[in-house]
């Protein structure tokens, strides 16, 4: 157990990339050569300074995190940034480099899917022999987790339903994962859209993906983690999967370390994007918890199945997705009787930020791209336009990973023009 510290007093952010052969950029199952380079011996997880670099579950995608919670993320985009430059140099070696976006945009999971092998294997097995995890959802995803600290039972039920009130519009804001399988998905967020089921083997250990309102660490106990332990005790025995990362809801609890983490938000180009995002996302969740645009009761009381109708169409459209729930828009600030979830971004950002925050140099550049230009999905999608050739695709998604490389928002069509 990690010592607990005040809601919003620091911050955990993890990456996900995918590693990929630098000229084809089909995927490579090389993240344990990575990381025995990165340590001089096999290991799942390496740190280096404020940072660490460790596996998961797919043998191509590595995993970038901060050791210890940090209160100010202005400092972290270059930090990951130096990070990802260095490990890319140590890729080119292999042949290989990282790719951004949070769903490779042709790879066969079926035939392609290499699982973790070394220590911690046994976990990975049971995934596999439950779930079935050579499958989107499973294997083919990248995302970013967002972890925010709570102290005491007070702190985690006014944090919990601010963060629950936010999950439905985030893929509105952080989709990035459009096309799969060599074509337009049909989905902004064809990540989210496999992941919402991905699990429905054991239902308990996601209900509705977004999670009902709990009151305290201890009804959370019995109602979310008992129950998911006691389901899929059959199919697990040996209590290889029975803790508490196996519930894989929108936003989870993480007593471990006492923080809620929200796993709803695609990877971008980029570290600075995501981090952009996290900014954003950080300010808003503040702004609930501290009831600046309706009270705990009210928050709490709202309807889990009117938050997942929510979830449901920025999965589908993302920023473009209508929303005409009044109730759920009164709950944000916002008086308008529907509007579309890019425009509700919009007045959380003007009305929840701190000017200081919305002026603010360090971020300007990717405010400005993701309220005007539209998420990354969005973006990619106009780079396509309607060639979903192989050798168009890997135009675009070569751009991305020069993007991630250097640092930089990914623009649109001009990129590889």
């Amino acid at each position: 157990m990690k010592p607990a510290i005040p809601a919003f007093s620091g911050f955990g952010i993890e990456l996900e990339y995918m590693i990929v052969d630098r000229d084809t950029l089909a995927a490579l199952p090389i993240a344990d050569r990575l990381l025995q380079v990165l340590a001089g011996r096999q290991v799942s997880e390496v740190e280096c300074g404020r940072l660490a670099w460790s596996n998961e579950l797919a043998l191509h995608v590595i995993e970038l995190k901060n050791t210890a919670p940090e209160a100010d993320l202005e400092s972290l985009p270059a930090l990951f940034q130096s990070e990802v430059s260095r490990v890319n140099g140590l890729l080119e070696t292999m042949h290989a480099c990282l790719m951004p976006t949070a769903m490779h945009p042709w790879m066969n999971p079926r035939i392609e899917t290499r699982l973790w092998p070394h220590d911690h294997a046994e976990i990975y097995r049971g995934y596999d022999r439950i779930f079935d995890c050579k499958r989107h959802g499973w294997s083919n995803l990248q995302s970013m987790h967002l972890n925010l600290p709570f102290a005491g039972d007070t702190e985690f039920a006014r944090l919990h339903a601010a963060t629950r009130l936010i999950l439905p519009i985030l893929p509105a804001l952080a989709a990035s994962s459009p096309i799969a399988e060599g074509r337009f998905s049909g989905f902004l967020d064809f990540r989210m859209e496999n992941y919402r089921t991905h699990q429905m083997t054991i239902p308990s250990t996601m209900g509705q993906v977004i999670p009902d309102t709990i009151l305290d660490s201890e009804s959370y106990r019995q109602q979310i983690l008992l129950p998911m332990y006691r389901e899929i005790e059959m199919f697990d025995p040996d209590g290889v999967l029975q803790h508490e990362w196996l519930n894989v809801r929108a936003a989870v609890a993480r007593f471990v370390r006492h923080a809620i983490e929200i796993r709803i938000i695609d990877v971008q180009e980029c570290p600075y994007a995501n981090l952009a995002i996290a900014e954003i996302v950080i300010h808003v969740v503040r702004a609930l918890y501290q009831q600046e645009t309706a009270s705990l009761g009210d928050q709490q009381a709202f309807g889990t199945d009117r938050l997942v109708t929510i979830l449901h169409s920025c999965i589908e459209q993302a920023d473009q997705a209508i929303i005409a729930d009044r109730g759920y828009l009164s709950l944000l600030g916002f008086s308008a009787v529907q509007c579309t979830a890019g425009e509700l971004w919009q007045h959380l950002f003007t009305s929840l930020l701190p000017l200081q925050v919305q002026q603010s140099s360090v971020w300007r550049e990717a405010f400005t791209v993701l309220l005007q230009q539209g998420p990354l999905a969005r973006r990619i999608l106009r780079a396509a336009g309607q060639d979903f050739s192989r050798e168009h695709l890997a135009a675009v998604y070569r751009a991305l990973c020069d993007c991630l490389e250097e640092g930089r928002l990914f623009s649109g069509a001009q990129e590889i023009a």
